[in-house]
């Protein structure tokens, strides 16, 4: 890594709201300027230049991610979540800028990281330690992570939140909400005003690092007699609101399986698989965050390695249950019910039927047409995406048909998409039936 590039990844977080407020204007003035340079560039070319053509110029695309990037919190989280949540939606000019946002996140400059932890563990903390790394081994969008090692020999992995960040989430998120609005890097039919107050909800619960000690340590308990997950052990000496100490665990990232062959990826996958399921219909509580980072593969025994438990969330018994019955309608082919299942539990509006209930039809038959293919799911085979993403866009272009699914049901559905998500980028193929019937019998629907 050359002089430039460290300089570009040591940036130090606005941690004041005004100065937060001016990258964002800072970032509007550039994309402005980018647009008229653009704009003037196509008509010496004798074009008559589109708006959305003057504004998703790669220039604009790298001035976007970069800018959210340094600004790190939830102005970065709430495109992650984007890209997570809408991403057979997107159009590939913001899937690119949510792509550099996983990619990119800045760390703290070593004068910035020795305030934040002075605040937090007092002048003399460096004391407490035998070593503690001044370089990051992780930055995200909420916090960078170091190695430590005490005195007495733990080996730790100390998460360190950005300062600012918990007083700026509630602007962050409306600004860059308005950005992407006015910008027009958003699909007039992509309502994201939901998402938008989840996101809220959901970052300040992950800012609360004393709160995902909690979850750490249940998860722990939840998963102590599996082989197959490994969690970190809270060391709750150098815990605080703003400061999460944990035991280091080795592991390889879990998209570096791509390239694995098919049985490991499949095993893998499977694992994740099975978590959810046992989140969902077992433990009444469920880590709703499916950042990919947020798992880890161990390949000398092939179990998996959870991280960031900060957003995690109670599942409901009917919300579990409208599940449990719309999965075993879907494998059993019971269209009606399907259908049925999918207002009840609140997927969709009855008025969203009786306005396209062909097209919902249709989307249904192809949902329950691929889950019921012989044998084995191939997730990598998306050509019935596109087809479900046509059949949506035109419902969700109503305006008198869109519908807000409860809250309870959004978290939940959200793990799910991740999950399916990283499948189809690692090209899993599993039994999906044989997959659920470890947890109720199919065919009458009980658990």
């Amino acid at each position: 890594m050359t002089d430039d590039s460290n300089k570009q990844k040591n940036r130090a977080v606005p941690s004041r709201r005004m100065s937060r407020l001016g990258q964002f204007g800072r970032l509007a003035s550039g994309v402005a300027g980018g647009m008229l340079a653009e704009g003037a560039r196509r008509l010496a070319d004798g074009e008559r230049p589109a708006l959305r053509d003057m504004m998703l110029t790669p220039g604009n695309i790298a001035r976007v991610a970069d800018r959210l990037s340094h600004l790190r919190g939830a102005a970065m989280k709430i495109g992650q979540m984007i890209s997570m949540d809408a991403g057979d939606m997107l159009p590939p000019e913001l899937t690119e800028i949510m792509a550099r946002l996983r990619d990119n996140a800045h760390r703290m400059p070593p004068q910035q990281l020795q305030r934040v932890l002075t605040q937090q563990w007092g002048t003399d903390w460096r004391k407490r330690f035998a070593h503690f790394g001044a370089t990051p081994i992780a930055a995200a969008s909420i916090g960078q992570v170091h190695r430590a090692k005490t005195p007495d020999g733990r080996d730790l992995a100390i998460k360190v939140q950005y300062p600012g960040v918990r007083e700026s989430i509630d602007a962050d998120v409306d600004n860059v909400a308005t950005l992407l609005r006015v910008s027009n890097l958003l699909p007039t039919e992509l309502d994201i005003g939901p998402l938008l107050e989840e996101a809220k909800k959901q970052l300040h619960e992950e800012a609360d690092y004393v709160r995902e000690g909690r979850y750490l340590k249940r998860f722990g308990a939840l998963l102590a007699g599996s082989n197959d997950y490994v969690i970190p052990v809270l060391d709750a000496e150098f815990t605080t609101d703003q400061v999460l100490a944990m035991s280091f665990v080795e592991g390889e990232a879990i998209e570096s399986l791509v390239d694995a062959p098919q049985d490991v990826r499949d095993a893998a996958m499977r694992l994740l698989f099975k978590l959810v399921m046992r989140e969902i219909f077992d433990f009444g509580i469920i880590q709703s965050d499916p950042n990919f980072a947020n798992y880890r593969y161990r390949p000398e025994n092939g179990n998996l390695v959870l991280l960031d438990f900060g957003a995690t969330r109670q599942v409901k018994a009917d919300v579990a249950d409208g599940y449990r019955r719309l999965i075993t309608a879907a494998l059993q082919g019971d269209h009606d019910a399907v259908r049925d299942e999918a207002v009840a539990t609140g997927f969709v509006s009855q008025t969203a039927i009786d306005r396209h209930g062909e097209r919902i039809d249709a989307m249904i038959d192809v949902i329950i047409g691929e889950l019921n293919r012989p044998g084995i799911f191939d997730f990598g085979d998306r050509a019935f995406v596109t087809i479900l993403r046509e059949q949506g866009m035109d419902v969700a272009a109503d305006k008198a048909a869109w519908h807000i699914p409860p809250t309870d049901l959004l978290f939940v559905q959200r793990k799910i998409s991740g999950m399916a998500l990283l499948a189809a980028r690692l090209k899993v193929r599993l039994d999906v039936r044989e997959l659920v019937a470890e947890h109720w019998d199919i065919e009458e629907g009980q658990g």
